[in-house]
């Protein structure tokens, strides 16, 4: 590949591919796949159809890892549910098939807080996702790529898909479903929907609903991605290296980002300190653009545009209280016991958002609170706390609740 210019102008190699995503013929890594036979009716109208033989990619599938050994009465499996650019490589090193290592590789493993000599853990790649579940990226059953046609999904959507995905591994109940920031709001779809299936419940860094700040900050990200003039309304696949819409998507990826971490954490780290040999006064980047940068290389290397669009729609049609008298009356549904932490220096999903929901669910005490400089990716980082969490859920250690608390 060739030496060019990255998502936002810093020179960088190689020539990233039109998109980030898994495809077909790449290293499987620990990938495994379960086909939903009958397709998927979803929310907004219309269907993911299933697919039209047994050996077709098309269709609808979702790709997953596990770690330790299913129990004879399937009653140790726990759910592990990504957020917006996280896969199924919850555990083990960077290799052939996954660009990075385990986003909570400290969690996972043998004498770990999900120890995997008790556990079976098992993490899907979201339904929309790009690494090896059907997205944007994969073909359609008549073989063309689904691209700009991929249809809108909601969080129902893709916790609709993991019940049947759940079924096909044969889990009839979760021991505990555990997710943050996106993940966390799948976990609490699954908790409202599938109450008798949901055993315990870890939620982190989420909320009941999309917020307006968060869909502001959301629609921003869109805007720049399809704003990229190598966009082509999502129809970019079957471009050459460095066509796809990297630009746009490295903005939006440095606009989260920004979002994702903490104003100390990123003054401490780079003040206004200039990149080495750059200088801001002559077209150069301070420091925390060059790490920005890089952070928008990292992710146009690895993700989908389109699963970006797809994923970042379905957070900000979250609304757990839609269609079930609102957020109240859904949360009462949830009633197994339940932990719900919050990051102190969260500017994105901030900690009022984790205290209503402590509040509210039957099944909780008091919030928890994930001290860090980290801001809202705290809750990935601070595997320690989350660790003692996870132990505490899983120890039976949980408080009772008391009376219902009123926000």
């Amino acid at each position: 590949m060739s030496t060019g210019t990255g998502a936002t102008g810093a020179r960088t190699t190689p020539t990233p591919p039109a998109g980030g995503a898994w495809r077909e013929g790449d290293p499987p890594g620990r990938r495994r796949w379960v086909r939903l036979p009958g397709g998927l009716r979803l929310e907004a109208g219309g269907e993911l159809p299933g697919p039209r033989g047994a050996d077709s990619p098309a269709g609808v599938r979702l790709a997953y890892e596990t770690w330790g050994t299913l129990a004879a009465d399937r009653a140790n499996a726990v759910l592990v549910l990504h957020a917006l650019t996280g896969d199924s490589h919850a555990a083990g090193p960077a290799g052939p098939g996954h660009p990075t290592p385990g986003w909570w590789d400290g969690l996972i493993g043998p004498g770990r807080a999900l120890d995997t000599d008790r556990w079976f853990v098992v993490a899907p790649n979201v339904l929309g996702g790009c690494q090896g579940s059907t997205g944007p990226a994969s073909p359609r059953p008549d073989g063309r790529i689904w691209g700009g046609s991929f249809p809108f999904l909601t969080t129902r959507d893709q916790v609709a898909a993991e019940a049947q995905f759940a079924d096909a591994l044969g889990i009839d109940r979760w021991a505990l479903v555990i997710g943050g920031s996106m993940g966390g709001n799948r976990a609490l779809e699954w908790a409202v929907t599938h109450p008798d299936r949901t055993g315990a419940l870890l939620l982190l860094a989420c909320t009941a609903a999309a917020s307006a700040e968060q869909i502001a900050w959301a629609g921003i990200q869109l805007r720049a991605i399809r704003a990229d003039p190598d966009w082509h309304g999502g129809d970019y696949h079957g471009a050459g290296s460095g066509q796809g819409p990297h630009r746009g998507l490295g903005i939006a990826r440095e606009l989260a980002h920004v979002t994702y971490r903490s104003e100390p954490e990123l003054d401490e780290r780079f003040g206004r300190s200039a990149q080495a040999s750059e200088d801001p006064w002559s077209g150069g980047r301070y420091q925390v653009e060059s790490y920005l940068d890089h952070q928008a290389r990292k992710l146009v290397d690895r993700f989908d545009a389109g699963s970006y669009v797809v994923l970042t729609e379905a957070m900000n049609s979250h609304d757990i209280g839609r269609g079930r008298g609102g957020e109240r009356a859904a949360l009462r549904r949830a009633s197994m016991p339940a932990l719900v932490a919050g990051v102190d220096s969260d500017r994105l999903y901030p900690l009022v958002q984790q205290r209503r929901l402590a509040a509210l669910l039957p099944g909780a005490d008091t919030l928890r609170v994930i001290a860090s400089r980290h801001g809202h990716d705290g809750f990935l980082i601070e595997t320690a706390q989350v660790g003692a969490l996870v132990r505490e859920l899983t120890t039976g250690r949980i408080p009772r609740p008391g009376p219902p608390r009123h926000p």
